[in-house]
């Protein structure tokens, strides 16, 4: 017969919110005013996500190896309008998504990272270099001169398919969300919670490709029969590389390595979306301001009456909206932590539950100075 056990207090300085996961809640508590928050935000980022997918599989596939993509932005369409809003800054700020990419490709995917390192790879993408630079011949020179320099490129280039597959599959999940949120069918923070749960197992084994056609032939450079998959090889990857490790912003925190000012271990940058700052948000220099900027474009209008009420009005809009993408993010980690969990949350069994208060005072650990403890205070004003 299973011992059914009823674990002690966690002495742990997050004990409380630990033990709201345990009773099936979230990171973040749950109030009519955090779902309407978090989900209205999240219609916003799904829309910003879609456009900033469309655009990373737009270099990937079509600016494979153009030294200098003036136009990478545009998505093969150059018009005159199109370049006045570009220069005007009426636009999508693509960068930020550049800006995630290079995060994700400087902190690495285990098994993306395993496959770039392999003979096989360097094969397929010698053989597109190979192709690309026929009748170039500065780049060929280049090429010569600089040997690690063009695969290095196509590396990075799976990066941008990788993580515009991810975002391509995020968006959707966050419009749907939406969509049902309208229909009264989204009305608590752990229905958010699962649903993410749900779309991100329905799409765990998705295959993670990645192929370019150069003047008529089609060159796989990450086929299918390497095994990529998206929960192992982006989901995961890009959850410890933007949400936690990330990097400084400059001019808001010392690049002085040397001196010490910034952590020698990669492992301990933290300086991802759920330990950042909102205020600087709005700030030039910031990234993602980029971000909230683009998002702004698509608040709904029973969030924005919300951010209207406050005692700045529209003057503070890019830092509620940041504030509010916390939150938000706050509840994908915590659909990440339960899907990764060792054992069911509900388990009965002593031994397994033993295991899984383990594995959430770890992630606890890491929440200790991220801004998880400020979301709680905010929830309750």
């Amino acid at each position: 017969m299973t011992q059914i056990l009823t674990l002690p207090p966690s002495p742990h300085p997050l004990a409380d919110i630990l033990h709201r996961l345990e009773a099936g809640g979230a990171l973040l508590p749950d109030s009519p005013e955090n779902v309407l928050e978090v989900v209205g935000v999240l219609k916003s980022y799904g829309h910003v996500l879609n456009a900033y997918q469309l655009n990373l599989n737009y270099i990937a596939e079509h600016q494979f190896l153009v030294l200098f993509p003036f136009f990478k932005y545009f998505n093969g369409e150059v018009t005159l309008p199109k370049l006045l809003k570009h220069w005007w800054h009426d636009r999508i700020n693509y960068e930020f998504a550049e800006y995630c990419m290079k995060g994700m490709f400087w902190h690495g995917a285990a098994g993306l990272d395993a496959y770039l390192d392999s003979e096989e790879f360097s094969q397929r993408a010698q053989a597109a270099i190979e192709k690309k630079i026929q009748g170039a011949l500065f780049v060929r020179g280049l090429d010569r001169l600089f040997a690690g320099f063009l695969p290095e490129q196509v590396r990075m280039l799976c990066y941008y398919s990788a993580l515009g597959q991810f975002w391509d599959v995020m968006s959707r999940m966050f419009l749907s969300l939406s969509d049902r949120y309208d229909r009264g069918e989204i009305q608590t923070i752990a229905q958010v919670v699962q649903h993410i749960q749900d779309e991100l197992v329905a799409a765990a084994s998705n295959p993670i490709t990645y192929a370019v056609e150069i003047k008529g032939q089609v060159y796989d450079i990450i086929p299918a029969s390497v095994g990529l998959t998206f929960l192992k090889d982006t989901a995961v990857p890009y959850v410890e590389a933007v949400f936690f490790r990330s990097f400084p912003f400059f001019g808001t925190v010392s690049y002085n390595a040397q001196a010490g000012q910034i952590s020698h271990n990669q492992a301990d940058f933290n300086y991802g979306a759920l330990f950042a700052d909102p205020l600087p948000i709005g700030g030039a220099g910031i990234p993602p301001t980029l971000l909230m900027q683009d998002m702004l474009h698509y608040i709904p209008d029973y969030l924005r009456e919300i951010y209207l009420q406050g005692l700045r009005g529209d003057d503070d809009l890019r830092v509620r909206i940041c504030l509010s993408f916390q939150k938000s993010m706050f509840c994908v980690t915590t659909a990440a932590i339960f899907g990764l969990m060792p054992h069911p949350r509900d388990t009965t069994d002593s031994t397994q539950q033993l295991a899984n208060r383990a594995y959430l005072e770890g992630w606890m650990d890491r929440f200790v100075d991220s801004r998880l403890p400020n979301v709680q205070v905010a929830s309750r004003q």
